[in-house]
């Protein structure tokens, strides 16, 4: 069979796969049965597919994602240039990925190509890889500017709960008002890192810890029992979701609570679903080496939050494909005017194909 790269590219795109990715898994499986590839679709949606050498070799994993984001963005090409839901995040790194898979029959090892169904999402997916797979590299599909990207900050999403005293407005102290305690949380947040955090790490720079939302009160003449600011955090190594959540508590206890009439906790929203941790992968490991000489990408750490982390801890793992999560007009990624050169996919394909025959020649 010969793989049609642009044509698949244009059914991925035209398929969507934000609420829904029965379709665009349907259109995985068939391609990968036509080229006479067995594939598996596990209990978490994953699809599994593998190719075996003839001798004892490395065992290279490829990753990608076949979900978007909402809402769908029609299919449109004009020229070289692809525009639609998912056309670099991650349909295009997904047809390199493919391409590369479907081209290199290895001498020697194991080729495996994985591609998860919810990584805009839960991320269950590449958190059941990481108990089910062991590998020597993992090559995770994302837009990266055909850069090799070797880190990625960590991510996860929690509240702060400021407890109070209610009643009505004429009567409630100002010092049990926690409305007036969110001022000490708020002010606590922007000193965090610098009195508690983890420092910078010496690849990913700073971690970040932003409010993102505040939430309190029912009615114009009434205080509060409790008011709420949701945050986003940006790990570094060697923080964890669990000893950030902890430490966080912590800093707020003291910070906040202690010697005030009010009541701090600290709650990660989905506490039972995983978020993806940071990573650092070595610059000299031979993925990255490899990979860096055929793309002629530079070595970088990638700018969001991706499943690659849960494969680091396995083995050295880097982020790679077509496509920019941003230009110099704004964001491309995830926008209404996401798009993708198909150049950059058949270029990430040519380099993702020759990396794999050096790996598993």
């Amino acid at each position: 069979m010969t793989f049609d790269l642009a044509r698949f590219h244009a059914d991925a795109v035209s398929t969507p796969s934000h609420e829904d990715v029965g379709a665009m898994r349907q259109l995985l499986l068939e391609t990968l049965q036509s080229a006479g590839i067995d594939a598996e679709v596990d209990d978490l949606g994953n699809v599994l597919a593998r190719r075996d050498g003839e001798a004892d070799g490395p065992h290279v994993v490829l990753n990608t994602h076949i979900d978007t984001v909402a809402p769908h963005v029609p299919y449109e090409r004009d020229g070289d240039v692809v525009f639609g839901r998912g056309a670099c995040d991650a349909k295009g790194p997904l047809a390199a990925l493919l391409a590369a898979f479907l081209r290199v029959e290895p001498d020697a090892g194991t080729l495996t190509l994985a591609i998860t169904p919810d990584e805009e999402t839960l991320m269950t997916g590449a958190a059941g890889l990481r108990e089910r797979l062991e590998a020597d590299a993992y090559v995770v599909g994302e837009p990266t500017d055909l850069d090799v990207c070797i880190a990625a900050r960590g991510q996860c999403e929690g509240t702060i709960t400021i407890t109070g005293e209610s009643g009505h407005a004429a009567s409630v102290p100002a010092d049990r008002n926690p409305v007036f305690g969110l001022e000490r949380v708020l002010a606590a947040l922007r000193r965090y890192d610098d009195e508690a955090g983890p420092g910078e790490d010496d690849v990913l720079g700073a971690p970040k810890l932003t409010p993102t939302m505040l939430e309190g009160g029912e009615a114009p003449n009434r205080v509060p029992g409790a008011c709420r600011v949701t945050f986003d955090r940006r790990s570094v190594p060697p923080e964890t979701t669990d000893s950030f959540r902890a430490d966080l508590q912590a800093f707020l206890e003291r910070e906040v609570a202690d010697g005030s009439p009010f009541e701090v906790s600290v709650d990660l929203i989905r506490p039972d679903t995983p978020f993806p941790p940071a990573f650092v992968t070595d610059a000299d490991a031979e993925v990255v080496r490899t990979l860096r000489d055929e793309s002629g990408g530079e070595v970088r750490p990638f700018g969001a939050a991706t499943e690659a982390g849960f494969f680091a801890a396995d083995a050295p793992t880097v982020v790679f494909g077509p496509g920019v999560l941003s230009d110099g007009e704004g964001g491309v990624a995830h926008a209404e005017r996401e798009y993708v050169r198909l150049a950059d996919v058949r270029a990430a394909a040519d380099a993702l194909e020759e990396t794999l025959r050096a790996l598993t020649g």
